[in-house]
Parts: C-alpha cells; structure tokens; sequence
C-alpha cells in the first residue's frame, strides 16, 4: 500500500503541476478555455482524491499508527519524523485537497475564460505549493 501511495503521488504531482501552469499561460495568453483545460484540472481533481483515500487506507495500516497508539499523541509531537509522518503531511495533504475541490467548484461558476484560469491558477498552484511543502522527501525516494 505505501508503494501504491507513493507512485500515484508521482502522478497527482506531474497532473496537478501540469494544470497550474497550462492555468498560468492560458491567463497569460488570454485563449479561450477549451475541453483540454477543463479535462485537466479535472483530471487533477479526480487524483488527488484517489490519493487521498489511498493515503488514508495507508495511514491506518502503518506502523507508524500502530506506534502512535501505543506511545501515545504526546509523544508523537516531541519527534519531528513522527509528527511529520502523522500529523503535519496527512492535515496538509487534506488542506491541498479541499484547495483543489474549492477550485474546481468555482471554476464552474466563472463565466470568463480569464476568470477560470485565475480559479485554476489561484487555488491549484495554492494546492501545490502545501502539498510540496509536506511530502516527506526523505521517505520517497
């Protein structure tokens, strides 16, 4: 299950990454929104959500949990590597997620092609910037 996490992590990061920046130089080029973008950032929403319950599924298998139970909470926030693996990446992986979800909600509601790759732009670059922010670097590779 971690292996299935990390791989489709590589995946949400390479479509998420590539609808901010189609966002970005559809913003800056002022072309019309098409089905391509709209596919994009769907297709960023749709992974992360599988992501989502993927790391989900993962976090109450791991050891990681199991060892939280016994030690406890407290001493989960006195280890920076426990703390990151259990609390800071999973709240910071949910908080990205409903970035994404909220972009994609509003984006319906724009009624510019401007106004959606600013939607886009705004709250899926936001998304990628915490998710990047938590991954556990050390871990992955």
């Amino acid at each position: 299950m971690k292996e299935v996490h990390s791989y489709w992590a590589y995946l949400v990061l390479v479509v998420l990454i590539a609808a901010v920046v189609n966002a970005l130089l559809g913003l800056k080029s002022k072309k019309e929104f098409a089905s391509k973008d709209l596919r994009l950032g769907l297709f960023a929403l749709i992974f992360s959500h599988i992501q989502l319950l993927i790391g989900l599924g993962w976090y109450f298998m791991s050891d990681w949990y199991k060892a939280m139970k016994i030690s406890g909470f407290g001493a989960v926030m006195k280890n920076a590597d426990s703390r990151l693996i259990l609390v800071e990446h999973p709240t910071v992986m949910i908080l990205g997620i409903i970035l994404i979800t909220i972009g994609w909600s509003k984006h319906k509601k724009q009624t510019t092609a401007a106004a959606k790759f600013k939607t886009f732009a705004t709250f899926y670059g936001l998304a990628l910037l915490l998710i990047l922010s938590r991954i556990p670097w050390n871990q992955w590779f």
